[in-house]
């Protein structure tokens, strides 16, 4: 009677122990790691990052320190319409530091929210305010949304590759 009791919980250890490695290993990110101007896929949306220049910003919204301004190419390979929103998108230092984008009317194409349509590529930009030294290394963090379930993690480095 001890013996199956000790082989029953053996067993259960066991088990426990295989769940617990399979979740861990599921809901790990998946890290993809590109240069700018090489397309990554997030989710069901295929990205293309690249830096186009640093400026301080118009009349109406100046910067703490530089505007760093990238352009983002993105298309819907999935199924279904999907959102794209610039809360998806950072930028990391050397330091790993996180910053979220300046939202603003810097151009026509600034992104803030949208639509993204089956296999339609459409162009925007966004800008982040850093403190920026052309001697070190951006990268730009992009999250999939909640809708597109996805455990992947872009990132494209921009500058200093």
């Amino acid at each position: 009677m001890v013996r199956v009791f000790i082989i029953a919980v053996v067993a259960v250890i066991i088990v426990s122990i295989g769940f617990a490695i399979w979740s861990y290993l599921e809901w790990q990110p998946n890290f993809i790691i590109v240069n700018g101007g090489e397309s990554v896929q997030v989710g069901p949306v295929k990205y293309i990052i690249e830096h186009i220049g640093e400026h301080n910003g118009d009349e109406k919204t100046s910067p703490e320190h530089t505007f760093v301004q990238i352009s983002i190419i993105a298309e819907n390979l999935g199924k279904e319409d999907t959102r794209m929103n610039g809360g998806q998108f950072y930028i990391l230092d050397e330091n790993d530091a996180k910053v979220q984008p300046v939202y603003g009317n810097f151009s026509e194409n600034d992104l803030l929210n949208d639509m993204l349509e089956q296999h339609v590529p459409v162009f925007y930009t966004t800008q982040f305010d850093i403190p920026y030294d052309e001697n070190k290394q951006y990268r730009i963090g992009i999250k999939p949304t909640k809708e597109q379930a996805s455990m992947d993690i872009g990132m494209v480095c921009i500058i200093n590759c």
